[in-house]
């Protein structure tokens, strides 16, 4: 199996390795450092926005590209997060507290140098992760039937949902909206439209670059346009040895990005928690086990080091049920499954067989992509500090003019541009509300596959409904998607009882005090 394994990714490497290849992976990374810096300019805008690019690309040139904006803003967040005190995007908000004061210590270079280890050993172990886990995975899945698919859709759509920002219930009913939008267009089975309303150019169904444009792009722009916050750039003289750690460092920092590396690869195999949930995990794991938390938040080594290991091993790994299985974990991954659709390939337990090119190239890339990252990261520090100065007001219309470029060059036709701006808007009324659009991605993607496998289970059992509890498999999935219905029901109630207990205290205090 070793032997088999490494065997393919040395193909892997010559897919990587060719000359075209290699220039979309460096173009990805690049970018992807680049959005990883720029607040508001989150990885899910920045791949919608080129996602239109990718129609004349070839499969594996647009997939590595992709991929590597996600992982690649990776790096870039961090170095916002250390030097800045700036948490660009969510999953390095957990940088802050210790990097930022090693900042201002003047130990800023040894934070960015343990970032960089932390991050290319958390990614390594993610990859690693992939080879092996992935293959033995897909044989299992192999197994599947019709009734075993459609049960896993329904956990990984009710995971996803319920572990996004917010609460549960938003969760759901956003993913439920996201499986309406991929019911819209015509019918496959009987040629009638549904949910188009008399609009013929709704026929066709909604294109997943209005959607993603438009929650993504559009409603996070408006969201973030009055970001004025000033930029404090002190700390952000860093020279190549500053970047070097001391051996006392290392040996400091090497357990806490060991355990981090774990805590990542674990969650990214269960769907929907990302790379955020993992760093938070990882950091409150390391305080725990530290015989010294008092200098959490101060400026401790491992409070960098844990968290940025568990980010990246997480992100790394989240492509295993993605390729593997075609269950998107986060919104990032619904997006990436949703550009391999639009280039007629379908990801699931066949796509390793029927394109290896494209499953080891994509693996291969990731161990070039971070080696590119480390290496760019250092000589591009004060461009991506000098581009911070940039007042968000100049880079919004810019990017709303990307935006409407991309739509309109997908169709050439300019309904798709006014249906993006609509749903752009809408997103940025659920986003006041405190509706996050994320999970509506996940259902959008897996709406019109989970409506064809559901379909044919029923015509493969003649229309019971009983297939989904007789099928082993199927019923286990369905057993645990009723704990986790029942965990979060469980939680909720504990959480309101919490809340009334301290309504009650307090109540009584004020009592008292009268």
């Amino acid at each position: 199996m070793i032997l088999s394994a490494l065997n393919d990714l040395l193909y892997g490497f010559s897919v990587a390795l060719q000359p075209a290849n290699l220039v979309w992976c460096f173009t990805g990374v690049l970018i992807g450092n680049l959005v990883g810096v720029l607040p508001g300019m989150g990885v899910m805008a920045a791949i919608s926005i080129l996602l239109p690019l990718t129609f004349s690309m070839p499969p594996v040139a647009a997939l590595l590209m992709l991929s590597g904006i996600y992982y690649g803003s990776q790096y870039g967040g961090a170095i916002c997060s250390i030097l800045l005190n700036l948490p660009c995007h969510p999953p390095h908000a957990v940088t802050c507290l210790d990097g930022y004061p090693l900042a201002k210590q003047g130990k800023g270079g040894v934070a960015l140098g343990i970032t960089m280890l932390s991050s290319f050993a958390g990614a390594s172990f993610g990859i690693i992760e992939m080879i092996f886990f992935a293959p033995a995975l897909v044989t299992v899945a192999l197994h599947f039937g019709a009734a075993e698919i459609c049960s896993l859709m329904v956990l990984g759509l009710l995971v996803g949902s319920t572990l996004a920002k917010g609460s549960p219930l938003k969760g759901i009913s956003m993913t439920l909206l996201g499986l309406l939008l991929g019911l819209v267009g015509t019918d496959i089975n009987t040629g009638i439209g549904r949910f188009t309303f008399g609009i013929h150019e709704l026929l066709d169904g909604i294109e997943i670059v209005a959607v993603a444009l438009g929650m993504f792009g559009i409603a996070e722009f408006l969201k973030s346009v009055n970001n004025v916050r000033p930029i404090d750039t002190s700390h952000t003289h860093i020279k190549l040895r500053d970047m070097c750690p001391s051996r006392s460092e290392l040996k400091q920092a090497a357990m806490p990005m060991f355990r981090g590396t774990i805590i990542g690869a674990l969650c990214a195999l269960i769907p929907g928690t990302g790379p955020t949930i993992a760093s938070f995990v990882s950091y409150a794991t390391e305080k725990k086990l530290s015989k010294t938390p008092e200098r959490f938040g101060h400026g401790a080594i491992e409070g960098v080091a844990c968290p940025e290991a568990s980010t990246h091993s997480s992100v790394q790994g989240d492509f295993i049920p993605t390729m593997s299985l075609g269950i998107p974990g986060d919104a990032v991954m619904a997006l990436l499954l949703g550009a391999l659709i639009i280039q007629g390939i379908t990801p699931g337990p066949a796509l390793m067989s029927a394109h290896p090119d494209l499953f080891w190239g994509l693996i291969a890339s990731f161990w070039i992509g971070n080696i590119m990252l480390m290496v760019l990261n250092v000589p591009l520090i004060g461009i991506w500090v000098k581009l911070l100065a940039v007042p968000y007001r100049i880079l919004y219309p810019s990017a709303l003019f990307f935006i409407c470029i991309g739509v309109y060059s997908s169709t050439n036709s300019i309904t798709p541009v006014i249906l993006t701006l609509a749903i752009g808007i809408f997103g940025y009324l659920l986003l006041r509300l405190g509706f996050h659009p994320a999970p509506i991605l996940l259902g959008f993607v897996l709406g019109p596959r989970f409506e064809d496998e559901f379909r044919r289970a029923m015509i493969l059992s003649r229309g019971d409904v009983m297939v989904f509890a007789e099928k082993p498999i199927s019923a286990a999935i369905l057993c645990l998607t009723a704990i986790l219905i029942g965990y979060q029901i469980y939680a909720a109630f504990r959480n309101r009882q919490a809340v009334g207990g301290k309504m009650e205290e307090l109540d009584n205090s004020l009592t008292v005090e009268e």
